[in-house]
């Protein structure tokens, strides 16, 4: 046998979910008749390991261009003996994992999306640093602490905001809101609409996301906008984004 590298995946109700996945296709999908590959089988795991220099690179970059892949066993022809593994995408895609939103997120995309982020925007005739600066500064009636917040980074303005309380109602524009109620939330899907049209990064990150469901889960949910308000905002954005092709 020459040496090579061997490809490993597991395989769970029908789907393969492979570190470093591939079957690798030569010329139409076939093996030339001079080169095949050992293929072990076991229960949950395929095993391909390459007889040959040729196959060993050609299964590396194959590897490479798919790592971290899901791919599907073809079950719908029972009565041919040969296997087909077709890739389903990325994993995280593929499988629908959700994306867990907070600023301490090990996903740089979560970072970003989140309302601490510094992604500066504009609303309403003012510049807000953060959706945490704008957000945190309607508890705040007087329109000279707002604009203070207004330029804070993210993690500030949600300190200085947790020392202040929420009255029933907030103002805005001239408009009397209840707290937590549907206006409110429709202030925080404003503000993140401003930011994620403005602030490419931002923009970018949302739809990088693609078809993951997001998630807002933290140890202590907000009163004023529950986790799963959020999150709704944010994928609803991001569809209108998609829509018209940004």
């Amino acid at each position: 046998m020459v040496a090579g590298v061997a490809f490993t995946a597991r395989i769970s109700s029908g789907l393969m979910a492979s570190r470093l996945p591939a079957w690798p296709l030569r010329q139409a999908g076939c093996f030339q008749d001079e080169t095949k590959m050992k293929v072990v089988l076991k229960e949950g795991l395929i095993v391909l390991i390459p007889q040959s220099n040729e196959d060993s690179s050609e299964l590396v970059r194959w590897k490479a261009a798919h790592a971290d892949h899901v791919l599907a066993v073809r079950a719908d022809q029972p009565d041919v003996s040969s296997v087909e593994l077709h890739d389903l995408g990325p994993r995280l895609e593929a499988c629908r994992e959700p994306l867990n939103v907070v600023s301490t997120s090990t996903d740089p995309l979560a970072r970003i999306i989140s309302n601490l982020a510094t992604t500066p925007f504009e609303l309403d005739g003012r510049r807000y640093l953060s959706i945490e600066s704008f957000w945190q500064g309607l508890k705040f009636p007087s329109e000279t602490e707002r604009q203070r917040l207004a330029a804070h980074e993210g993690p500030r303005a949600r300190s200085e905001g947790l020392r202040q309380k929420y009255e029933k109602t907030i103002s805005y524009n001239g408009q009397d809101i209840a707290v937590g109620a549907w206006d409110h939330w429709q202030l925080m899907e404003k503000a993140c609409r401003a930011k994620f049209q403005q602030n490419e990064d931002a923009r970018s990150a949302l739809l990088a996301t693609g078809d993951r469901p997001l998630i807002h889960v933290v140890r202590r949910d907000s009163r004023s906008i529950p986790g799963v308000i959020m999150a709704q905002i944010w994928m609803r954005l991001r569809n209108e984004l998609k829509k018209i092709g940004r």
